[in-house]
């Protein structure tokens, strides 16, 4: 099911979200589910739990190889220096340069619960930090380069959009 995108103005973006208990990981199955397919109707690579309107500290994403879990994310290392173009769901259609590692290690849980590490590289990297700073109240317009702050046209996110869905290979 699609779900509600929480837009920029609600509350729920600004607030640290709450770590997952482990008792609560099977009652998500079905809400990551509709995450995933949220995201990808909005044609986005990552969507994380406040974006619709839960606040507990997890995200989903797809960067092209098959949707991703990570419940209750940690960046414990962060390599290097990237900058690139940032958007955000629940901005549509607002964009700007954010400066973010270029390599960062993430420990977190999987959506069964089971303890994963994982190296996110470049714009795997990008995303994982953009997900985690929801996690924590922080949108990307807080980091971006103000100067490079910008609005597309309708017809410009609904290309953007038409693309992602393509690239995911969804509808």
């Amino acid at each position: 099911m699609v779900l509600d995108i929480t837009k920029l103005g609600d509350p729920i973006l600004r607030a640290k979200a709450q770590p997952v208990r482990e008792k609560e990981i099977g009652e998500l199955q079905t809400l990551l589910d509709d995450m995933v397919e949220t995201m990808r109707h909005a044609g986005g690579v990552g969507l994380a739990a406040p974006q619709v309107n839960v606040g507990k500290r997890f995200f989903v994403y797809d960067i092209g190889e098959g949707p991703g879990v990570l419940i209750n994310p940690e960046i414990v290392r962060a390599d290097g220096e990237q900058v690139g173009i940032e958007g955000c769901l629940s901005i549509p259609r607002l964009h700007g340069e954010v400066k973010r590692a270029m390599t960062i290690d993430v420990k977190g849980l999987d959506r069964d619960g089971r303890p994963v590490r994982i190296r996110a590289t470049e714009y795997l990297a990008r995303v994982f930090q953009h997900e985690i700073d929801h996690l924590d109240g922080i949108l990307f317009i807080d980091l971006a380069d103000p100067v490079t702050l910008h609005w597309i046209t309708e017809e410009e996110e609904e290309e953007r959009v038409r693309e992602a869905r393509a690239a995911m290979g969804s509808s």
